[in-house]
């Protein structure tokens, strides 16, 4: 008897329908050959820090006394419910699990968690804690939940020692996030006296975003004049922009250059036509599904992820955390059953063997998203699951489309009095082909018709513009810069993804296509950040945050982030060990630690001193050193920050003891540095003492 242990109760709904006739019993299906039950997805998780300090530390306050915490060994206990004890349906189906696994007639154990790190694990912790003694454990690994593939994948099963690899990454993973998670949120919570969620990849998340916002806020726009030429030829206008560019001083300047350069003939030296087939998009990774869903429909990424899951659970399509845009060669004739499927939805379609589509070297765990040969009937899709799909599929039938895109590309080189060159390029769309179902990604602009030698009307004039901030970050530019950081924004394109490929295997993404989008939810749940329209901005939340973690000098980071990405890679390919990989995270997160708090500014609660009006404790608070009396009328404070410089605790303590802080270093609002005490005057005002000669 084989015993099948699925992630959730609906992929076990799902191989029991690919298994065939099977009894339901209670919490179990079961025929003369297989037993299907399953798990809630985690069913376990990492103890918490009081777990390992022993009863008398347990329900009581986050202290600093049992901070940092670097458990010998990482536990685990039963998912809790919201009155924090175990979940008694969470309790009743692992009793269920250890029921059927260690039954007599069960000589084979299955893992069929979700084909992932995160899948692995979650299973692997049942068989753990359930199984008395081993026995042998395969791996189910599904592409998609369709009864075909989950037949097909029963007889293919591997030992699950096949997976060790990636079960060593999902553990590493999941220690390394807890160390960062629960060490510094409450060092950073206890120092604050605000809850601030410190996590490995939140944190760079919302300090791109932060960074970005900040960019824009500072930007001081420059007026400069560019050299335009709008004339119209033969009824056409033909737009030429000189190279040359004036500052906002100097118009006249701008004028008389566009006098002279009106007087010279402008002539077409060159022209090239060609005509070439434009090939279409590549097939989605989870990524890029979800950029064209949000720029296009403005749909948030859990949404979209969300809707990718239900369709993937329904067996519509293949798995959705994907991080590949290929398909991988031993699935052709699976993707030649579905194209005779969508073909007979009335689809011009045909079996492409291309290494744009089919590459095994681009693909780390799962293919493109793609349809599956099951296609949803009429009517039982919903208006958004409708259109997650059928973007799908759309580019499905493009990447396999019968007939080819033809355009003829056109190219025109104008020489202004042999001075100055201008190309203008353009292009016109033959025959369609797949664009009449996924649409062309570039508009071209139409070019006149004319020939090399023919002259071309010039009126050239000094049009006033500004420099530009950059620009919020939308769905899919916080996408592209999670999958690859460390990239120039300005290449994003599809024209050669081996830099973003070799960024995926090298883990230099942050976060993955698995955790990203629960993350960046988070991080709004938080009031981190914001989305609206498909723009991302930061909020009051995610400023403090961020500028709290510079004061306690602890780097999240971009490159920290990806450092510790490269090792969870190298877990997998089996080059580093889980302990090397726990350890880079605990040296790190010790050397937090190690920081002196008077070089900061405290912990939240920490006494300063006394106060100069009313003579009780001045005490850290949130965002500033407070008399305690502050909410019953006194008004004395220390500001944090005086011209962006850090107040720190020692300097407070001084400053309150004998009335002057040392010299410190501040920047003027005009931008300039110069050092000057702090002086405390009788009214409790805190002022610059500068040197008197």
């Amino acid at each position: 008897m084989i015993a099948i242990i699925a992630e959730k109760p609906s992929l076990a709904r799902n191989i029991v329908a690919g298994i065939g006739e099977m009894k339901k019993k209670n919490g179990y299906f079961e025929n003369d050959e297989y037993i299907v039950t399953w798990a809630f997805g985690h069913l376990f998780s990492l103890c918490d820090i009081e777990d390992y300090y022993g009863e008398e530390v347990k329900n009581k306050k986050w202290t600093l006394n049992n901070l940092p915490c670097f458990p010998g060994e990482f536990k685990f206990k039963l998912k809790n419910a919201d009155n924090g004890k175990p979940d008694e349906g969470v309790i009743k189906q692992l009793n269920t699990i250890k029921y059927l696994l260690n039954r007599n007639d069960v000589d084979k154990i299955v893992n069929a968690g979700d084909s992932d790190r995160e899948g692995e694990i979650i299973i692997r912790l049942c068989v753990d804690n359930a199984l008395k003694a081993p026995k042998p454990f395969y791996r189910l690994w599904l592409p998609d939940q369709t009864p075909k593939t989950v037949k097909k994948a029963l007889t293919e099963m591997k030992e699950e020692s096949h997976y060790q690899n990636l079960a060593n990454e999902g553990f590493s993973r999941t220690y390394i996030d807890w160390l960062y998670g629960v060490n510094l949120t409450r060092y950073a919570t206890l120092k604050t006296g605000t809850l601030l969620r410190v996590g490995r990849v939140i944190v760079p998340i919302v300090k791109a975003i932060y960074d970005r916002d900040l960019e824009i806020e500072s930007f001081k726009p420059e007026t400069y004049y560019a050299l335009v030429s709008k004339a119209k030829t033969d009824g056409e206008e033909i737009e030429l922009v000189s190279k040359y560019k004036f500052s906002e001083n100097e118009k006249r300047k701008a004028e008389i250059c566009c006098e002279r350069m009106n007087l010279l003939d402008a002539v077409v030296t060159d022209k090239k036509a060609k005509k070439e087939i434009l090939n279409p998009g590549k097939l989605y990774s989870l990524t890029k599904l979800q950029n064209v869903l949000g720029k296009k429909h403005k749909m948030p990424m859990e949404k979209s992820l969300s809707i990718a899951q239900k369709l993937y659970e329904n067996g519509y399509i293949s798995y959705p955390r994907t991080n590949s845009e290929y398909l991988a060669t031993n699935e052709k004739s699976k993707i030649k059953e579905i194209i005779s499927n969508v073909k007979g939805l009335g689809y011009p379609i045909v079996f492409k063997d291309k290494k744009t589509i089919f590459d095994d070297s681009k693909i780390e765990s799962h293919s493109a998203l793609t349809p599956t040969y099951k296609i949803p009937q009429k009517g039982v899709l919903n208006e958004e699951e409708h259109l997650v799909y059928s973007t799908i599929l759309r580019r499905f039938v493009a990447v396999f489309c019968e007939e080819d895109c033809l355009i003829e590309k056109s190219e025109l080189t104008v020489s202004l009095g042999g001075k100055e060159d201008y190309t203008l390029k353009g292009s016109i769309i033959m025959t369609p082909g797949w664009t009449k179902f996924d649409g062309a990604d570039k508009k071209d602009k139409m070019l006149p018709s004319i020939d090399v030698g023919d002259k071309i009307n010039v009126n050239f004039h000094p049009e006033e513009k500004q420099t530009q901030p950059p620009k919020h970050y939308t769905i899919e530019t916080l996408n592209n810069y999670l999958k690859n950081p460390f990239k120039d924004e300005k290449a994003n394109s599809d024209e050669s993804d081996e830099e973003d490929y070799k960024a995926i295997f090298k883990g230099l993404e942050l976060g993955t296509e698995a955790t990203r989008t629960g993350i960046i939810d988070n991080a709004k749940k938080s009031k981190y950040i914001s989305l609206k329209k498909d723009v991302y901005r930061i909020e009051n939340g995610g400023r403090y945050l961020i500028e709290q973690l510079v004061d306690m000098n602890i780097s999240m980071d971009k490159y920290k982030t990806s450092q510790l990405g490269q090792a969870l890679k190298k877990v997998y390919r089996g080059e580093m060990t889980i302990n090397e990989s726990v350890k880079m995270a605990q040296d790190e997160i010790a050397e937090v630690f190690k920081n002196d708090p008077n070089e900061g500014s405290g912990f939240f609660g920490d006494k300063i001193g006394e106060c100069p009006l009313c003579g009780q404790d001045v005490l850290r608070g949130v965002y500033s050193y407070n008399c305690s009396q502050y909410s019953k009328g006194c008004k004395f404070k220390i500001n944090f920050k005086i011209l962006g410089t850090q107040m720190p605790k020692r300097q407070a303590e001084k400053l309150l003891a004998t009335g002057f802080t040392e010299k410190m270093k501040f920047i003027s609002k005009n931008g300039k540095e110069f050092e000057s005490k702090l002086k405390l005057e009788v009214g409790g005002q805190v002022v610059f003492d500068f040197d008197r000669k």
